[in-house]
């Protein structure tokens, strides 16, 4: 079973930057393709930025240029670096994979997540 555990909970001003982080287990990490996502209160869960197990990345319009997502392969973790942050990036961010960059995948159990509140 593949578990993530994400950290870099904050509270930051707009136009401030957070680090995110998730640390997942398992063996197979370098080959998943993976995701960070975000539910705002009231809202569905969301698909932030994706990472491909060699390293292609996409984000959603709302973060684009903002967002930067990376993974270090070694240490089975993904990183979300968030610059220029904005009172409606306020959500619970969590990781996982991204399935639908994959032939045959699927997310894992979620994570319990990590807060990022903005707000001045």
């Amino acid at each position: 079973q593949v578990q993530f555990v994400e950290s870099g909970e904050g509270l930051v001003q707009p136009g401030g930057s957070l680090r995110l982080s998730c640390a997942a287990s398992g063996s197979r990490f370098s080959i998943y393709a993976m995701g960070w996502y975000r539910q705002a209160p009231g809202k569905q869960r969301e698909l932030v930025a994706t990472i491909t197990s060699g390293g292609s990345t996409n984000y959603a319009d709302s973060v684009k240029g903002r967002f930067t997502i990376s993974r270090d392969n070694g240490k089975n973790t993904v990183s979300l670096q968030m610059n220029s942050l904005k009172p409606e990036d306020t959500a619970v961010y969590y990781c996982n994979t991204d399935p639908t960059a994959m032939s045959f995948g699927y997310l894992e159990a979620w994570g319990q997540g990590t807060l990022v509140t903005v707000s001045s």
